[in-house]
């Protein structure tokens, strides 16, 4: 596949999920705020956009901030991610805009699909197959090799180049889709070409600098191949 902008064929693209692939950012981002409400903490609904793509060293400090007790953290958490889980299998969770056109369009190509998120399996498989685009995708990299494997999370590029091995394909024959600051960096330091399309936070300068193209979605970019 050739693109506009880029330097080099890509034989297969990997995608990251929340924000990029579903509108799960939106829905954990309201998850957060409810799930705030009903424990009183008091935090304000814009404070929540610092957990959109976080390390974990921001999603710390975010927490060390604006909990009294790892107990209040760990309620919260989970009352969050049940919450999604429910509107999820309510119908809420969407693809975002283009993606089932550039699955198919992958896939009529003959590309390598893969997915490297931070999420977990369960959660991953969960909201593909919902969305009824599981088997768009020949592997899958989560949280759940992460921890077994002792990688680091992005921004440092240890998911992407667990990807790259499982794809079989060299780093210039790879093209990396995310949405947030720190997957772009993590695309970056793996050494692969990424394409960023932003979701509910706008594209940075550091962004710019570090992306290979920046798109307002997947239709864009279809536009950019020849």
């Amino acid at each position: 596949m050739r693109v506009a902008g880029l330097k080099t064929d890509k034989q297969g693209v990997i995608f990251d999920m929340d924000g990029l692939l579903v509108n799960s950012e939106e829905l954990y981002w309201q998850a957060n705020i409810q799930a705030a409400r009903e424990y009183k903490l008091g935090i304000s609904d814009d404070a929540y956009l610092d957990l959109v793509g976080a390390s974990v060293k921001a999603m710390d400090a975010f927490y060390e901030k604006y909990f009294p007790s790892d107990e209040v953290r760990q309620a919260f958490v989970k009352r969050t991610d049940d919450l999604v889980w429910e509107w999820t299998d309510q119908g809420k969770l969407k693809l975002k805009a283009g993606v089932k056109e550039a699955l198919e369009y992958f896939n009529d190509l003959g590309l390598t699909v893969g997915i490297a998120s931070n999420n977990y399996k369960s959660v991953v498989d969960h909201n593909l197959w919902v969305t009824g685009c599981r088997n768009s995708f020949d592997f899958i990299v989560t949280h759940d090799e992460v921890a077994e494997k002792k990688l680091r999370s992005k921004p440092f590029p240890d998911l992407y180049l667990a990807a790259q091995e499982r794809s079989g394909l060299g780093k210039d024959q790879l093209l990396i889709f995310e949405d947030s600051s720190m997957g772009v960096e993590a695309a970056e330091n793996a050494g692969i070409d990424c394409v960023m399309i932003p979701d509910i936070k706008p594209a940075s300068a550091e962004d710019r600098a570090r992306a290979q193209l920046i798109c307002p979605d997947f239709f864009d970019f279809l536009k950019k191949i020849s």
